[in-house]
């Protein structure tokens, strides 16, 4: 004789995340089209490894945020915003970085912008991300914030997200021009994430998994990152949207700006200590 065993237990639904619903909604209000790429990143990881074994760990988000900004660089209509009739396009890139972090006792979601990543290099945009995970007196101010926030009628929190996405400026002010979020980089399979976002160029990093490449027509396993590229194609067509994919992929193949660092001298690197070769 069976029994049913309905037992389960509860636990408290984050007032936080009605704001994190928030962003959700004016991202659905976007028209995405999302391109799922491979990423072949065996040279930049080895490379990462050889510069923290010498004693300069760096970012493996932030070297994929140097390399983002520099495509977007090139290409600015890739984080363009509208304007009524017109369109902005921004000289600074601001890379928006989503980090898990743990604030008031409980793992959050912290959003980390990268001003004018593209006059930045890796070292720089590294130590921010570095010092961004740690614990910070302003983190809880900032937590407490969107508390109060989430609190406010959700019918004027839509109207003020309307009036923060109608103005270019503000979208810069409050969250960057570019959105970054790795949802599982170092998964052994891989796997894409598909994104709901507002900005009108969004980066998801996937898994990392070994796959058969030929490299110089020999068959090598490699290591690929499942990478998906977001856009908002009211302002994005396909032919430039393929472009910045093209030259985003590249840039991180090619281990862009990593080649030429000296751990000797590390330009405001971060203290040496025992991470991970290829931190998030």
């Amino acid at each position: 004789m069976s029994v049913s065993n309905n037992s389960y237990e509860t636990v408290p639904f984050l007032k936080v995340r009605e704001a994190y619903a928030d962003v959700l909604a004016a991202g659905r209000r976007k028209h995405l089209i999302h391109g799922l790429v491979e990423v072949d990143v065996t040279t930049a990881r080895l490379r990462l490894a050889a510069l923290a074994a010498a004693g300069l760990p760096l970012s493996f988000t932030g070297f994929v945020a140097h390399a983002i900004a520099t495509a977007v660089e090139e290409n600015r209509v890739m984080h363009a915003y509208r304007r009524r009739s017109r369109l902005v396009l921004f000289d600074d890139v601001d890379v928006n970085v989503q980090l898990e972090v743990e604030i008031a006792g409980q793992r959050q979601v912290k959003p980390l912008i990268v001003r004018a990543a593209n006059r930045k290099d890796v070292v720089e945009i590294s130590a921010e991300i570095q010092a961004a995970r740690q614990s910070r007196p302003e983190d809880e101010r900032l937590y407490h914030e969107t508390l109060a926030l989430a609190a406010v009628p959700h019918p004027l929190r839509t109207l003020g997200w309307r009036a923060v996405m109608a103005h270019p400026q503000w979208v810069k002010r409050f969250g960057g021009t570019v959105g970054l979020s790795s949802v599982g980089m170092f998964g052994p399979r891989g796997g894409w994430g598909i994104p709901i976002a507002p900005p009108t160029l969004m980066i998801t990093l996937g898994g990392i998994a070994t796959r058969p490449r030929y490299v110089d027509g020999e068959l090598e396993p490699r290591q690929v990152l499942h990478l998906t590229i977001t856009v908002d194609h009211t302002i994005v067509d396909g032919a430039p949207a393929a472009r910045f994919a093209r030259r985003l992929s590249e840039l991180i193949e090619a281990a862009h700006d990593l080649d030429h660092l000296d751990p000797a001298q590390p330009r405001g690197a971060p203290a040496p200590s025992s991470a991970p070769a290829a931190t998030a």
